[in-house]
């Protein structure tokens, strides 16, 4: 099992819904996703311990609900979740994102990366 590190900013803004007139919204948004997404994963994703989204800018203060930790990031988004690969690097961490830079940091330190598809819904 694994931790699954989200890159908000990255996810919601893979998708032209609008999500620009309401950055706080779009994470809740999914952010509730992440909560109903099956702790045994598939896919790509496979089993996850702890699902951790983090939040930038506006979408700062968006609350953890059961199953989904929420890290409002002080500063960079990108940095913190360097931050939180590095400090899973023993445990091991699959990031979302599909920024070519922030994977190619993460993965310095073991962790895995796929792109905001894999959160998705089917259908």
């Amino acid at each position: 099992m694994s931790v699954l590190i989200v890159d908000a900013a990255n996810v919601v803004g893979s998708v032209p819904d609008g999500w620009w007139r309401d950055r706080r919204g779009a994470a809740e948004r999914l952010r509730d996703r992440l909560a109903e997404r099956d702790p045994a994963g598939g896919g790509e994703i496979g089993p996850i311990e702890e699902i951790i989204l983090v939040v930038e800018g506006a979408a700062r203060g968006v609350e953890s609900v059961p199953g989904v930790r929420v890290d409002s990031a002080p500063g960079s988004g990108d940095d913190r979740i360097v931050e939180l690969a590095a400090s899973f690097a023993e445990r091991g961490c699959v990031v979302v994102t599909a920024d070519r830079e922030l994977r190619e940091r993460v993965r310095a330190y073991g962790a895995e990366c796929v792109g905001p598809r894999t959160l998705r819904p089917a259908g």
